[in-house]
């Protein structure tokens, strides 16, 4: 198991066919405003890739997008809309389909009001991570090992929770509900970018 860093795109090849575990780092929570800075990635297989991009880059980025935007190719993302948005607004590109961890938590473990990664993890997996870093620089010239070893494991536990959440949602059917959130959370990113993050359109007021 290794975490491999990258500078401005993915390594062609770097990814075995398949499913991807994908998160993101900004300088903060208001998209527009705090740029992107890693994209991680992992293919299931027992290595992280970390893409950092620089203050002024360009995100072009060509290998990463191409398995962003790849129709056949599942993303799992934990709390997907912010990614989405993320991604959409710096990459250009829209990511999907997508498998939201988050979501999917949120359908079928409703004896709890604890859906972070880190609840997840230690539930469903019995490992714990780190949430440390969360809130470190990531926009800094150099990321250090802590940063790093915290952005891997952000992907690195996805696919083992995404098989265990198929088969909660099948148990309690709710795989179909779960699906067409998965299909909308593209539009909500996109709302959220156009300036209804905090409003409710569905809403009667």
């Amino acid at each position: 198991m290794a975490v491999y860093l990258h500078e401005e795109d993915l390594p062609e090849g770097a990814l075995a066919p398949g499913i991807v575990a994908v998160d993101t780092e900004t300088m903060g929570l208001i998209t527009p405003r705090d740029r992107l800075c890693v994209v991680q990635i992992s293919d299931g297989r027992g290595d992280e890739h970390l893409v950092r991009f620089q203050v002024d880059s360009a995100y072009a980025a060509p290998n990463l997008k191409a398995v962003l935007a790849d129709p056949a190719r599942l993303k799992l993302f934990h709390f997907a809309r912010f990614d989405l948005a993320a991604i959409e607004h710096y990459l250009g590109i829209t990511a999907a389909p997508v498998f939201c961890t988050k979501i999917a938590s949120k359908l079928v473990r409703t004896y709890t009001d604890r859906h972070g990664l880190k609840d997840l993890v230690r539930e469903l997996l019995g490992k714990e991570i780190s949430k440390q870093q969360q809130s470190s620089d990531w926009g800094g010239a150099v990321l250090s090992d802590a940063q790093q070893e915290y952005a891997a494991s952000d992907v690195r536990h996805l696919h083992a929770m995404h098989t265990i959440l198929v088969e909660r949602l099948a148990r309690e059917k709710r795989t179909e509900m779960a699906q067409a959130c998965f299909d909308f959370l593209p539009v909500r990113a996109r709302l959220d970018l156009a300036g209804w993050a905090e409003r409710d359109i569905f809403s009667h007021e």
